[in-house]
Formats: C-alpha cells, structure tokens, sequence
C-alpha cells in the first residue's frame, strides 16, 4: 500500500530542462511544486577537475543504468524486439539536469517551415510529393507565436551567436556574442562563402563571455577545454538547469525536488489526473502525491511510457492508424557525413567546446527546390570543434589497414590533420514507426519497456547521400587532400552513436483525433495533465531539439498558469 502525502500544486515528473524551467516560472508565481527525479542529485563541485573521458565518455557515467531500465527494438513488425544491453545510438540522460547536464549546448531555432511542415509541402509541389505512408502533420503552433519563447529561452541561457540568414525572424539579438572562430571554421565560412552559401557561428549554450541572465543568475564563459558532451562543466559556461533555472525554483522557498524518486503511474479520475505514484529507489516504498496538476517533463521514451503505463490516451495502433500515444515517433537522419585529410595543415583539434562551429541552411527545410529530388525537407550542415578527445577519436583515411603499422602510422598522422563536415538530416514521421510498451521483457519494478519499431526510408536515404554530396563539395572547396564521404546509408543500427534526438510519441496538433497534446502541452484527454518535451515534436527537423523543447516548456509553463487561473482546456 502506497503511503499518501500531503497534496501540492503542482507535481512535475523528471527535473531536467523542460522540468527546470516549468518549477521556476511557477514558484516564481507562488505556486507550490514537488519535483520528482528517478536519478541523484547533482551541483556544479561534482564535476571539479573530473576531464575523465572513460568514466564520461566511455563508460556513460551520467546516463541511465540499462540494467535496470532500458528500451527494446525491432527495425519492423514482424521482427522480436530485444533490449539494448549496452549504448550507442542514443544517451539517457539520467539524475538531476538530466540530458541537460551532458548536452553539447548547440541551441537552434526550427524553421517557419518546420512548424507547417505539411501544409507548406503540399502548397509548393502539391499532395503527391509526400508518401502515402508518410504521416507528418503541422504543429498547431507556427515559428512566429512560438518566437517571444524562444528568446525568452535563449535569454534564460545566455546563448551566444549571431543571426541566422536564412532562418526565421527573431525579436532580439543573441544576449551574448558568438564563440570564437578557429582556423578550421574560418576555412569553412570562406570555402562556403565563395560557393554562394551562407555560414553563421553555431548558436551555443557555452557562454562566449561572463553572463547575467533575467533572473541574476550569473556564469562565466567558456574555456574551450573540449568536454561538453557525455560531461557536466566544471566552469558552469554550459547552461544547464542545476546552474541555471533550478536555483531559481529553489530560491523561491516553494520547489521541493525528491531524488531516487521513479515515477511509476498517473493517478486519474475521471477526466482528470489526481496526482502520481512514485517508488523511493532507495528503500523500496511507494508513495502517493496527490496534486492539482500533473507534468510529465522527462526523456521521450519515459513520458510516453508513463501515459501508456496509466492508460492515458488512447494507444496508436499502426494496423489502422487511429490512437495517439505511441504515435510519429522520429529520430535524425545522419551527424556525420564526411572527413577530409589535410597532407600540409595541422589543427588544434583536442580545444574546443560543445557548440563551437559554423553552420548553414541552404539544404535545410525548403530552402532549397525539392522537385526532382526523391525527399522532403533537408538538414543543417556544419563544422563543430567540439574537442577530438583522445580514446574515441582515431580518424584515418578510407583505405588505411584497421591494424598493424600502417594503422599506427596514420593515426598519429592524422590526428590533427582532419576535419569534419557533418549533416544533421530531418526524420519524417512513417506509419510503421511508433512507441508501445514491450509485451515481453520488464524493468526491475516489473514495469513493461517501451518498445522502439524504427529503421530508416528511402527518404532517408535518399537525404543522406544528398548531405554528405554537399559536406564533401565543402571540404574540397577547403583544400582537403583526400575526402571520405557516406555513400549509402544502410538500416538503422542501434548499436553506433548517431545522436541522442529521439522525438514523438505524445504529440503535439490541433485535435485529439491526431495528437495528444495541444500548442500549451496540454492533454486532450486528462486537462490537468501536462506533457512537456520533445515527445510532442511530430516529426523532426534538421537540428538539436533543445532549443524548442526549451521554448515549449516556456509556453507550457504559461498554459498551466492560464489553467490554473480558469481551467478548461487552454487557448
């Protein structure tokens, strides 16, 4: 029997970003918040002097402990999923801040036509240019009512860059300026430049200079040591949410967060949820907490496990294509494309930071015409120096023995002889792909896992071998002497590290006939529940989700100010 405590306003499920900053804006309104957390606490100290690339970067020491909960996949239905025992593809982020404390902090805006993504595609090249079994939909949010919170995130952060060319309208300047130009990203803003595209500096998390943000929360800038992702920051540059939004909540008096806290089940009566039950991981007991309002703010795969677990919402079924919870899950195509070898240059490779780089959208979104081409939409592309740290970085030209002398003799060559241009390609929403509770196999509470049914397309793949076509005209432009390039892009392999933007599930629309929540994250189904994350991105676009999952979690935070206040489902 689950002891029941005392009832709070509000209780939020996971205490990363989008939960960090839904607990400052309401107890900055006087709102009482609990805040659950399944991982342990974390503050900046615990990550003095720790450049530890195996315990961080190697043995994922930030991240969740499979063995105790994971995710099963299959590439399709007809396939037994199995767990993934160990990682690759992605990294759950697991503790206070979440993946917010081991992101890189590369913090983009979507495009105007991300958020109308169908409706735009079908103005330009008509209904037939998007696959029968293609299931993307627009958002019921465009980029410009979604703006005012987009800065307000970038704000809240400190990001630092200069505008995008090519991207939407903005209302204000980065607060801070971009990070600094090294000499492999000055090569490629020249080479880009010359080739008629349009580079800017990559919009970053990792503060260019000393900041004070809205709140008088004040960071120092970054030292470009080159551990950011797969690491908290020592200096506290990185903007998380234990150095940023957290503090702000707990300075309130009303934010109390309960660490080893794993929520279990949402707690529902009627038309709406009561509160949540959690398990104490480290005694063992279940507690009851009661609430006026519910929000799920965690990694994609627990908010819609969580919904499915508490039979909330109606489950997606692919066979017919009704149902929502489950539904349009979607990941990102490919990150890196292509490797040049420079025989004369050298580079300080092993500096860097986690946002440190030069981007551009001329092949992202519709920027560019899609008519002959066998896919929508496109990716960002981009040279990062995010810091090429010694165990897992060892690049090497096409060709080179994977042992022995020769092997040797050019990985010391070339380990400051290389550079990266990299696509990050969109992921469009399929019928087949989705998320459900795993049949079989059980976390160590006996929970069911959520099953992942996912494999790239042909529009993928046609996407991919694009990108990297344009990644290596751009590192030839630059001089290099030999260029290595994606050539076709095979099934999805879960077990190499592609990026940790999975998305979908819990999505976001204008009706419940087709998603779950509406534009404040609000459920259709239980009004006092709030869904907050990128599980209710309905596809995905061409750059890090974080940026939006952000400026959603801003809005939601006002939608759920608004309910309280009125009730009903909010407009």
């Amino acid at each position: 029997m689950a002891t029941k405590l005392p009832k709070t306003d509000v209780v939020i499920v996971g205490v990363g970003w989008a939960g960090g900053i839904i607990a400052s804006e309401l107890t900055k309104d006087g709102l009482k918040v609990v805040g659950l957390e399944k991982g342990k606490s974390r503050k900046t100290e615990d990550y003095f002097m720790v450049h530890d690339e195996l315990r961080y970067g190697v043995r994922y020491d930030l991240m969740q402990d499979l063995s105790k909960e994971t995710v099963t996949f299959r590439s399709n239905e007809k396939m037994r999923a199995l767990p993934m025992r160990q990682y690759g593809s992605f990294l759950i982020g697991d503790g206070l801040g979440g993946a917010g404390v081991h992101w890189n902090g590369q913090t983009y805006r979507f495009l105007p036509y991300d958020f109308e993504i169908r409706s735009k595609t079908i103005e330009r090249y008509g209904k037939n240019k998007i696959p029968s079994d293609m299931t993307i939909q627009d958002w019921g949010i465009t980029y410009d009512k979604l703006e005012p919170y987009y800065d307000k995130f970038e704000k809240m952060a400190g990001i630092s860059g200069d505008e995008n060319p090519l991207g939407g309208k903005r209302s204000s300047p980065y607060p801070t300026p971009p990070m600094t130009k090294s000499p492999a990203m000055v090569k490629f803003v020249n080479a880009a430049t010359k080739m008629k595209l349009h580079p800017y500096m990559m919009p970053s998390a990792n503060l260019s200079e000393t900041y004070t943000n809205p709140d008088g929360i004040s960071r120092a800038g970054c030292q470009y040591c080159g551990y950011c992702e797969r690491f908290g920051c020592e200096y506290g540059a990185k903007a998380d949410p234990v150095v940023t939004v957290i503090p702000v909540a707990k300075k309130t008096g009303n934010f109390e967060i309960r660490t080893h806290s794993q929520v279990r089940r949402i707690l529902r009566s009627g038309n709406k949820v009561t509160g949540v039950m959690y398990t104490d991981v480290t005694t063992g007991k279940e507690y009851e907490q009661p609430a006026d309002i519910v929000v799920l703010t965690g990694y994609v795969f627990n908010n819609v496990r969580l919904l499915l677990m508490s039979g909330i919402g109606k489950p997606y079924n692919p066979s017919t294509g009704a149902g929502v919870i489950g539904k349009n899950y979607a990941y990102q195509v490919i990150k890196g494309a292509s490797v040049g070898f420079f025989e004369n240059e050298q580079f300080n490779n092993f500096a860097g930071a986690g946002s440190l780089g030069v981007n551009l959208d001329d092949y992202n979104g519709d920027n560019f015409d899609h008519s002959d081409l066998k896919f929508i939409h496109g990716g960002s592309i981009s040279l990062s120096q995010t810091g090429q740290r010694p165990i897992l970085n060892n690049p090497v030209p096409g060709g080179t023995p994977t042992w022995g002398p020769d092997f040797k003799k050019n990985s010391l060559k070339y380990a400051n002889r290389a550079l990266s241009v990299g696509g990050q390609g969109s992921s469009m929403s399929f019928r087949h792909h989705f998320l459900d509770l795993d049949p079989t196999y059980k976390d160590a509470f006996g929970d069911p896992l959520m099953r992942l049914t996912f494999d790239f397309e042909e529009q993928d793949r046609e996407l991919a071998k694009f990108l990297a076509g344009k990644c290596g005209e751009i590192l030839k432009e630059m001089g290099a002497n030999h260029v290595d390039s994606l050539k076709e892009l095979g099934p999805y392999d879960i077990v190499t590290y592609q990026s940790t933007h999975n998305t979908g599930g819990a999505i976001m629309g204008t009706s419940p006939d087709i998603s779950a929540v509406n534009s404040y994250s609000q459920m259709w189904d239980a009004e006092n529940l709030f869904v907050v994350g990128a599980s209710s991105f309905p596809q995905n676009a061409g750059y890090n989700p974080t940026g939006t999952v952000g400026a959603l979690a801003y809005r939601a935070a006002e939608g759920i100010l608004k309910y309280r206040t009125k009730g009903g489902l909010v407009e």
